[in-house]
Order: C-alpha cells, then structure tokens, then sequence
C-alpha cells in the first residue's frame, strides 16, 4: 500500500515560491471583481496548503485536514470499508480509496455529494442529495458491507447569517451521525463537519451514548479565521447501545 505524503503542514510557513514554480504574494487585479471575492481568491491562490495538494495530486487543500486529524487520531489505520458524505470534489475520497486499497474491480469506498464529482479510482460516487430517504441504501449497496469510518465534510449553502448557517450545518451533522451509527462495525469512527460554537447538546449525548471517545478537533490545515471544526467520535460500541438508551456525560 502506498503511504500518504506527510500530513504534516508546511513547516516553515510560506515560501516565496510552490513546488511547482508560481510565486506567493500575488495580487488579483481584476477590476470588476468584488473587494472580498477578490481577497478570497488571492488567499486562495497564496494558500501554501493549495499549492501543496496541486503538487502532490489531490482534489483539494481538504485532504490536509483529514491527513492532520488522523496523525494525532489514527482513524485511517486499519479502515477497510469507508464512506464518504459530501464527497466533492473528491479529496476525502482519494485518501480514503489509498488507505483501504480500493480499487474499481474490488471498491472498498462509497461516496456521496448533490454536485458532480469527477470519478476517483476506486471510489463508487453516488450524486444525490444525502438527506433523500434512497440515500442510505444506496451507499450500502455500493459498499458492499459495514464500514469502519464514516466521513461527513457536508455544510449547508451558507446564507450570511451565522446562527442560520450553524443551525443549518449541525441539522446535516446530526443526520450523518444518526447514519454512522446505524451503519459502522463495532469499533468504527465517526468524523463530521460542524462549526465552532461546537456540536449541539443532544447530538453530544448521543454521540456519547453510541462511542467510546467524543472530542472537537480543528487541524492546521483549517484556517484561523474559519468558523469550521470537526466533531470526532471513536470507537463504536455496537448497536445495540443505541438501542438503551444509556445515560451519557456531556461535560
């Protein structure tokens, strides 16, 4: 099995140049953009962890956040079943169809997104809305079995409103988690997107009913000024703890 690139970020900070040549600092002289469309993509352009994924093949600059994640949390080490909830445009995936050694004869990774995604070897892309009733059975029937790692990198469109955009974004968050634990082998994790303010009360709990560990992560590659985090649940208990009903600490 190929071993991923270190997922350690740019140690240094930005250089001057990327792998590849192009210069940091540059300057978006397009007049007719917008004073903060034009800032965006200057960050994005300047962004080393862009420029890395470039150089090294991947969809995106995502990658980087699950590649840090699982250095401290080692929650790719032995996965060989995973799914991917919004998957596009296909970073998360790549990883994942890497560690599993999927591959289109033998698929050993199911993913999901309602925008188009450019197939990735070895991967089974479903393009729908997950939040559609088919969306469950479908993955599964793609992944041929249970899987040890549940991924969800999906956020709502936000609207500019906060409270709104994490309301929005922790319903999804909260759907995928209840999906994990319908679906996981024993000893699975649990890996979802949600915003800081952290994860609602009850989803906490419950999370904490169904998983041996619960914390909030924001790797490196997440930027500063990002409201984004990760809710990280490990080790699945098995379903029949669902089923209790068990108290759990949410402290």
């Amino acid at each position: 099995m190929t071993k991923p690139p270190s997922p350690k970020g740019p140690s240094n900070g930005p250089t001057r140049t990327t792998p590849g040549g192009r210069k940091l600092g540059q300057k978006v002289k397009k007049s007719k953009l917008k004073a903060s469309s034009r800032r965006w993509l200057e960050r994005h352009l300047n962004d080393p962890y862009v420029q890395r994924s470039k150089h090294e093949g991947y969809r995106s600059r995502a990658v980087y956040k699950l590649l840090e994640i699982d250095e401290k949390h080692q929650i790719l080490k032995g996965a060989k079943r995973i799914i991917d909830l919004g998957a596009a445009p296909g970073g998360w995936s790549q990883i994942s169809a890497r560690v599993t050694e999927s591959t289109d004869l033998d698929p050993k990774v199911a993913a999901i997104d309602f925008l188009e995604m450019d197939p990735v070897p070895g991967v089974r892309f479903i393009q729908m809305d997950f939040l559609d009733e088919e969306a469950p059975r479908k993955l599964m029937d793609a992944l041929g079995g249970s899987p040890d790692l549940v991924l969800s990198d999906m956020a709502a469109p936000t609207t500019g409103h906060s409270r709104t955009d994490h309301l929005r974004t922790m319903y999804l968050c909260e759907v995928a988690a209840h999906f994990a634990v319908d679906v996981l082998r024993p000893g699975g994790h649990f890996l979802a997107k949600t915003f800081q303010g952290g994860a609602e009360r009850e989803l906490l709990t419950f999370l904490k009913q169904n998983f041996r560990s619960v914390v909030h992560v924001k790797p490196p590659a997440s930027r500063a000024e990002s409201v984004e985090m990760f809710v990280l649940a490990k080790g699945f208990k098995g379903r029949r703890h669902s089923d209790e009903g068990e108290e759990a600490d949410t402290d």
